[in-house]
């Protein structure tokens, strides 16, 4: 399984920095949807030159014209770029034929979509190579949502998968039992007051 941090940061800088600390543990770097607002293109570059060794994950959240953005992503040094569930199949299909000209990939972001597991299976079917399995706040603030949801979702669904939203020390052994691809930690490495020992923590917590 691979840990990916989520960047949520604001500045091309402090993601930099924090990538800087971070990249030993490690496997994705994720530019976070804000950032990549308030930066533009010019933050996925930074990174991908600062880290060339790394999969580096532009979290566009795309909804419309998939192909168009998807490749102006991977022009500008992505891997890996997202596009939300609830986009349409010509969207995603759009994405993915930009990954392909690219030699990339595209994640589908399933915030936002009520039946996870037939919209997970349906996107892999349209070339995703994974989909994420992500809660938003106000989802998860929902009666009867669980952290445990996300995790049986992704096993019932038996597709490629990661899982962002909750992923910490506590919980990050349940995502790897639940045969998630990719952990994705955010708050739990850049909140920390030391980042790079919480990747490390969370990176020796993979088996």
């Amino acid at each position: 399984m691979k840990l990916q941090v989520a960047m949520d940061v604001l500045t091309t800088e402090d993601a930099l920095a924090l990538a800087g600390k971070v990249a030993p543990h490690v496997d994705i770097i994720e530019l976070g949807t804000p950032l990549i607002k308030a930066e533009g293109l010019r933050a996925i570059t930074a990174i991908k030159k600062a880290h060339p060794d790394k999969i580096v994950f532009a979290d566009l959240k795309t909804m419309d014209a998939g192909e168009l953005e998807a490749d102006i992503a991977f022009s500008a040094g992505a891997d890996l770029v997202t596009v939300l569930g609830t986009a349409g199949d010509s969207t995603i299909v759009g994405a993915v034929t930009a990954a392909t000209k690219h030699g990339k990939g595209i994640v589908v972001d399933l915030i936002g979509v009520a039946d996870k597991v037939t919209r997970a299976r349906e996107v892999i079917a349209l070339g995703a190579e994974f989909v994420e399995m992500h809660a938003g706040l106000d989802e998860q603030a929902e009666e009867g949502f669980t952290f445990q949801t996300l995790l049986d979702d992704g096993e019932t669904a038996a597709v490629s998968f990661s899982v962002a939203g909750g992923v910490n020390v506590s919980t990050i052994a349940a995502v790897q039992r639940a045969g998630a691809t990719v952990a994705v930690a955010g708050g739990a490495i850049y909140g920390a007051d030391d980042p790079a020992a919480a990747a490390a923590e969370l990176r020796a917590a993979i088996v």
